[in-house]
């Protein structure tokens, strides 16, 4: 079964075709720094002779228009690995936000896309762009099943304690309002990796997934019970463009002192803070050259992006009642080593010891980067949220034909 995971993000789509149940990956790529300057698409193809990849820079406004130079790639005379769209059997999507509605995997119709459409507000960088890529895919792979795998799956074990907020009854009761948590795909596959490194089931694990978009969640024994981000994704850590948590208090004081509109509130929340607020740039790459540099606006942006997760934690370690291990994963999380020095740095408190050279060194798979007296483990766990996404829509697929 040839299955194509199409992973949208706020800036980016990650895709790979994966054959399953063997789990092979076809190809592979990602189209970055969506209607940013220096947007890019990366197709990688497996063959007997090697590798063999092909890229292209050029202006890539959004993410139909990034899907279709994927479509592009995938069927191109020299590198594609389809000569027929109908070589595709399913497509699975990620989809951040699935509120109470959706739970589990969920294979697409109409009524689905009308729900996940119903929920934009709480996702406004993510859930549109997720549903573009559905209809785009709907067009490209007309033959193929459409699957969605929902971000907020993994978080569905919270107890109350952790996804209800302290305002009246009634805005949960009747409008849903409570924490749902994001990033679930990845934060489950990679606390999996983290488990069966341990050797432990009842493990007690920090994970930390670091892109565009950031949010940590404690995991104890396999189960989620609790997580940065809420209602939407924009609340805790400070992210590309997003704020993370700030005193609700702003919010009026926009409102009420500066006249700003509602709309006009959200667009900086959501678009125009965290790191591009503190820097200019959203892209921690570009950040980080400037810290080098010894700019004044990128070191406190980084030292306030250590700071939160720092932060979270010291909590998490309090609810969990002890911690296992850490694992940072995702783009920055698994490359940026200044990040992982910054949040390890004076822990030993809690049994985290960061062990440097080991922190500066780079490889494909899971990395122990703490020292070998630290009670804690510091594990860098590369993501794969395709493959995690491709098993669950092929184990959705089996149920359906038994």
């Amino acid at each position: 079964m040839n299955i194509f995971v199409i992973n949208s993000g706020s800036s980016s789509i990650k895709y790979q075709l994966i054959a399953m149940p063997e789990a092979k990956v076809i190809c592979t790529g990602m189209v970055d720094r969506i209607g940013l300057e220096g947007s890019e698409v990366q197709y990688k193809t497996f063959r007997e002779a090697g590798e063999v990849k092909k890229s292209e820079v050029r202006p890539i406004p959004d993410h139909s228009e990034g899907l279709r130079l994927v479509a592009a790639f995938l069927s191109d005379p020299e590198v594609g690995v389809i000569s027929d769209p109908g070589e595709v059997h399913v497509v699975g999507h990620r989809v951040v936000h699935g509120g109470e509605k959706f739970s589990q995997t969920q294979l697409i119709t109409e009524e689905a896309k009308a729900k996940i459409k119903d929920l934009f507000p709480l996702a406004p960088l993510h859930n549109p762009a997720n549903y573009l890529g559905i209809e785009v895919a709907e067009q490209i792979f007309a033959q193929a099943k459409q699957i969605a795998v929902f971000d907020t799956a993994f978080h569905s074990t919270m107890p109350a304690v952790a996804f209800r907020m302290a305002i009246p009854n009634e805005y949960y009761e009747e409008h849903g309002i409570r924490a749902y948590g994001f990033h679930g795909t990845s934060h489950k596959y990679v606390s999996e990796k983290a488990i069966d490194f341990l050797g432990k089931k009842e493990s007690k694990i920090i994970t930390i997934h670091l892109g565009n978009g950031c949010s940590m969640a404690a995991v104890k024994a396999g189960k989620c019970i609790d997580t940065s981000m809420g209602l939407g994704p924009m609340n805790g850590l400070v992210m590309g463009t997003r704020a993370g948590d700030v005193d609700q208090s702003v919010i009026f004081y926009l409102v009420n002192q500066l006249g700003y509109s509602l709309d006009e509130v959200n667009t900086v929340l959501n678009k125009k803070s965290g790191m591009l607020g503190l820097t200019g740039f959203s892209d921690m790459r570009d950040i980080k050259q400037r810290y080098d540099e010894g700019e004044k606006e990128a070191v406190l942006a980084y030292q306030m992006y250590a700071y939160h997760i720092r932060r979270f934690i010291g909590s998490y370690a309090a609810i969990l009642n002890g911690l296992d291990a850490i694992v940072f994963t995702a783009g920055v999380g698994e490359n940026d080593a200044l990040t992982r020095q910054l949040v390890c740095g004076e822990m030993e408190f809690l049994g985290i010891q960061l062990d440097q050279g080991k922190n500066g060194e780079r490889s494909a798979g899971l990395r122990v980067i703490n020292t070998p007296d630290s009670p804690v483990k510091i594990l860098v766990i590369p993501t794969n949220e395709e493959l995690e996404i491709a098993k669950q829509c092929f184990e959705l697929v089996e149920r359906k034909q038994t």
